[in-house]
């Protein structure tokens, strides 16, 4: 097992990788402890889950909002929840958002800790303490910054997972690689396919590496002021392709990338052969990188994203594989390259 530390303003936060789920009762400070799961991971590992009152929510991207939230705070009162008590979210990252956003939030907040039941979840989304909901449609527009005691990365269950969630892991994984470590570049483009299979060497890498990016972008900067904004690689265009498609957020952040990519080499940032290996490996990855957009659905997410100021957007650009950069980027721009994304 290996332990990386992230240590924030709420707390800090231990991210186990290689633990068991059937070992999570080691971790829970007190008795009174509610589990946060959705029916999927209920059905398959239930057994393995510890003696306390579960709250089940629905599975998918539509459970993510404001009522599920109240839900959750009506069933706590139910519980009797009280501020000693102990949520723990086990799940993907979706489960992991709402979780932490309920804790964060409940009688004014309570501690929480994850089991991260993805590799989405493992490698990017149980990991530094930002949790959020939709509203409106608009992705993590109500959200908190609140530290998990700890994070268990169970790399067994991966295993029950559709090929359709790993991918959306390995996104994340190439968003980590293309912004700040390049040799786990290499590594995936000669492992892409053992990476597929869930070899169990490979994966470990994968998720050790970019949670030992990760953890350490978000010591030096919790509340995303500066370096923290890199992890948005991606993102933005992401963001607005998962609103308006309804694709999987590992998909649209594939195509995200791609766009940032190719805005990049025009910047005359990136070489067009770089650009070229992210697209590469993406297609190997089986993920995609181009779609039919909406202009006008994309545009309008577009401004609304959170990191817009003014008429631009807070973009996250390449100068090489492994070397990111945040610029302000004018949203006339972004439609331009809206039109060259098919």
């Amino acid at each position: 097992m290996k332990v990386f530390k992230v240590q924030g303003t709420t707390g800090d936060s231990t991210i186990l990788i290689g633990e068991k789920l059937r070992n999570l009762k080691k971790y829970i400070p007190v008795d009174k402890t509610v589990v946060i799961t959705d029916a999927n991971v209920r059905y398959y590992y239930q057994n393995d889950f510890p003696c306390h009152e579960i709250i089940e929510i629905p599975t998918g991207e539509t459970s993510k909002n404001l009522q599920t939230i109240q839900t959750i705070y009506g069933k706590l009162i139910e519980f009797e929840a009280n501020r000693s008590s102990f949520l723990v979210g086990i799940g993907g990252g979706i489960v992991c958002d709402i979780a932490g956003f309920v804790a964060s939030t409940y009688m004014r907040g309570v501690r929480f800790g994850f089991v991260a039941s993805t590799l989405l979840a493992q490698v990017d989304a149980s990991i530094g303490g930002k949790n959020g909901v939709n509203f409106g449609g608009y992705k993590n527009m109500v959200g908190t910054f609140g530290q998990p005691e700890f994070v268990i990365c169970d790399m067994a269950l991966l295993k029950t997972l559709p090929e359709k969630e790993i991918r959306c892991g390995l996104a994340e994984i190439v968003k980590h690689a293309a912004i700040g470590k390049a040799d786990l570049f290499f590594y995936l483009e000669k492992h892409y396919q053992k990476a597929l299979e869930l070899d169990s060497t490979v994966i470990e890498k994968l998720v050790y590496d970019s949670v030992r990016l990760k953890s350490s972008i978000v010591n030096r900067d919790e509340k995303e002021k500066g370096e923290r904004k890199k992890l948005n690689f991606g993102h933005t265009f992401g963001h607005a392709i998962e609103k308006t498609t309804g694709v999987t957020h590992g998909e649209a952040i594939s195509v995200g990338m791609v766009a940032a990519s190719r805005l990049s080499v025009k910047k005359g940032y990136l070489a067009s052969e770089d650009a070229e290996r992210i697209e590469k490996l993406l297609r190997k990855l089986k993920l995609p990188t181009s779609y039919q957009p909406d202009g006008e659905k994309v545009i309008d997410a577009l401004k609304r994203d959170k990191k817009r100021q003014g008429g631009g957007v807070n973009f996250v650009l390449l100068r090489g594989l492994g070397n990111a950069v945040v610029e302000e980027v004018s949203l006339k721009e972004l439609e331009m390259l809206v039109k060259r994304l098919h």
